[in-house]
């Protein structure tokens, strides 16, 4: 017959339960400790790396893309750090003007366009508005998403939206896009023609064709896309920034 387990084991069991707690928690806060060294480590390195390749960074818009990822990679935020990378680069101002002229060109088209501009045509926009700038410091997609940060000062009014890979969609009105309107413009980029239909959605996103119609007149009424009805088989919705041969036919709309 066994004996059971005394009330003194027991004790000594919890004492030792938890001494293994306290250990592990110092265990813990000295790997915490030693990872926040090493975080400021690679910071005070990547620092020194910037300083060095300053003039690369500035005018090689790839080299400039690298240093953005390197800077990605180990969580580091150069328009955030306390020292400001981009500031100590002497390219804090290049980015607050970039920002200035993305609210500019988005707005100057939102009539045109219903406030959504593919990240591609903005930076088309973007190059023709700079001018002889543009010629002297190319500027890159990154670029642009990374002066886009600075824009969250007007709340959900300038918005960048990723569509998927490698798409991105700019949205410079207020509000806030509702999952089918993001699903919407999704389908319409992955088209490579820039309309949808709602037979395409209810196929490519399993719809009903109730949610679907719905989806279409919320977007239609918003001024986000415009409805041609000239077709035989149904009518299309197409989003202006996403015409295929766009940037003749808005330019001379």
């Amino acid at each position: 017959m066994r004996r059971r387990v005394g009330l003194g084991a027991i004790q000594q069991q919890k004492l030792a339960a938890e001494k293994y707690k306290d250990k592990g928690a110092d265990l813990q806060e000295s790997q915490l400790e030693q990872m926040t060294k090493q975080m400021e480590v690679f910071r005070n390195k990547l620092e020194e790396f910037a300083m060095k390749h300053k003039e690369d960074i500035r005018k090689n818009s790839q080299f400039r893309k690298q240093f953005q990822e390197m800077c990605a990679a180990i969580g580091v935020d150069p328009l955030a750090t306390g020292k400001g990378f981009w500031s100590v680069l002497g390219m804090g101002d290049f980015y607050y003007e970039l920002s200035v002229q993305v609210v500019e060109v988005c707005l100057a088209a939102n009539h045109k366009t219903g406030g959504l501009m593919e990240l591609d045509e903005l930076r088309r926009r973007l190059i023709a508005a700079r001018g002889q700038s543009a010629v002297h410091q190319e500027i890159t997609k990154e670029d642009i998403l990374m002066a886009a940060k600075k824009l969250i000062i007007f709340g959900n009014g300038f918005v960048v939206h990723k569509l998927g890979k490698g798409k991105y969609m700019v949205q410079s009105i207020p509000g806030e896009l509702s999952m089918e309107e993001t699903n919407i413009l999704s389908a319409a980029a992955n088209t490579e023609t820039g309309y949808v239909t709602q037979n395409q959605l209810i196929k490519d996103l399993g719809w009903t064709e109730y949610r679907t119609k719905q989806a279409l007149e919320k977007v239609l009424g918003e001024g986000l896309c415009w409805i041609d009805k000239q077709s035989d088989v149904e009518p299309s919705y197409w989003f202006p920034s996403l015409f295929p041969g766009r940037n003749a036919q808005i330019a001379a709309a």
